[in-house]
């Protein structure tokens, strides 16, 4: 009787040390400031950062195979708390929202048939590709709306996808989403997209939606920094990374297929410095808005100005300002810091 308990107490001891000694072999150390990152996270799990979750993401943050400003959702304050936990600097980090390049809606876009699908876009598309004689157009069927986590993207009453910029965290969810991919990021501080993506042109274009791009290249001789916009399939491309403000390329559009989401645009003013040279006249995209003689203080028209600022730096006394409000809510302020034009 007691050597059957002699041979399972000598077993268990001897497992027991072959675990210890396994334990202490393959032990995998755990970062302390994992748990420290998972908690400055806002733990919305959405992937955008390009990892499963956000605990896979402090761990790549630890491995250094990711970087601070990675969490898109939790932007510039989440990416400084991240770099003051690994002890480096974060590099600046815009804010991203989504844009939906699609402004052709019900009263804009003809029908081509009556869809009778189920609600949701990939369907449709599935189903003779929509009931749209625009093939690139937004077709309104709310599959970009059921996948965002944050309320931040409805269908409006013309049946286009908008964006609710004050809510949207840049999680790239509704990107995903979209079968016609209409959506993509662009940067808080910016308030001007282009709100097409058809890829036809000319006339053919205008069968079909009264907003639509023709590909006239009027928006990239507008701006005044070159490769600001460039011309890609049909399609102008624009680059957020000079400071081209796209006021003026969005008010040459004869189609009105730019979207300018400021609630207000400051207007130009000249005050008593001006001495009358007449410099900023040329400059002004829209005619008849400055006007005055030589040697006489001159005037801008309230009503026409666009607030593009182009007056500004040609004035050599600097005798113009942009007076009233940008558009700009607490969180654009908060996020990029600056209140210049966007």
């Amino acid at each position: 009787m007691s050597l059957p308990i002699i041979i399972l107490a000598l077993a268990g001891l001897f497992f027991g040390i072959a675990l210890s000694i396994g334990a202490k072999v393959f032990h995998v150390h755990v970062d302390k400031r994992i748990k420290e990152i998972e908690s400055v996270l806002p733990s919305a799990n959405c992937g955008a950062c390009g990892f499963a979750g956000c605990a896979a993401f402090a761990d790549a943050l630890i491995c250094g195979t990711a970087k601070p400003n990675g969490c898109l959702p939790g932007g510039a304050d989440v990416a400084h708390k991240v770099a003051a936990l690994l002890g480096v600097e974060a590099s600046h980090l815009d804010e991203m929202v989504a844009a939906v390049h699609c402004k052709g809606g019900l009263n804009e876009a003809v029908e081509r048939s009556k869809y009778e699908g189920i609600h949701d876009c990939h369907g449709a598309v599935l189903i003779g590709n929509g009931s749209k004689e625009c093939q690139y157009g937004c077709l309104g069927l709310s599959s970009c709306v059921t996948v965002c986590e944050f309320d931040a993207i409805h269908i409006n009453a013309n049946g286009i996808a908008e964006v609710d910029h004050e809510k949207c965290t840049g999680c790239t969810a509704c990107v995903a989403a979209c079968p016609r991919y209409l959506i993509d990021m662009i940067p808080r501080a910016q308030k001007i997209f282009l709100g097409c993506n058809n890829h036809d042109r000319g006339a053919k274009v205008k069968k079909y939606c009264s907003v639509g791009c023709t590909g006239c290249t009027l928006c990239v001789k507008a701006v005044t920094h070159p490769d600001s916009i460039k011309m890609e399939n049909s399609l102008p491309v624009l680059s957020y990374t000079t400071s081209e403000n796209f006021i003026t390329a969005a008010h040459k559009c004869p189609s009105d297929c730019f979207v300018d989401s400021a609630s207000a645009r400051p207007k130009a003013h000249i005050n008593v410095k001006c001495t009358g040279c007449g410099d900023c006249v040329p400059v002004c995209p829209v005619p008849n808005t400055i006007t005055g003689t030589i040697g006489g203080r001159h005037t801008i028209n309230k009503d026409t100005c666009i607030g593009c600022g182009l007056c500004l730096p040609v004035c050599e006394p600097g005798a113009i300002a942009l007076w009233g409000s940008l558009g700009y809510s607490d969180r654009d302020r908060r996020a990029t810091g600056r209140f210049e034009i966007s």
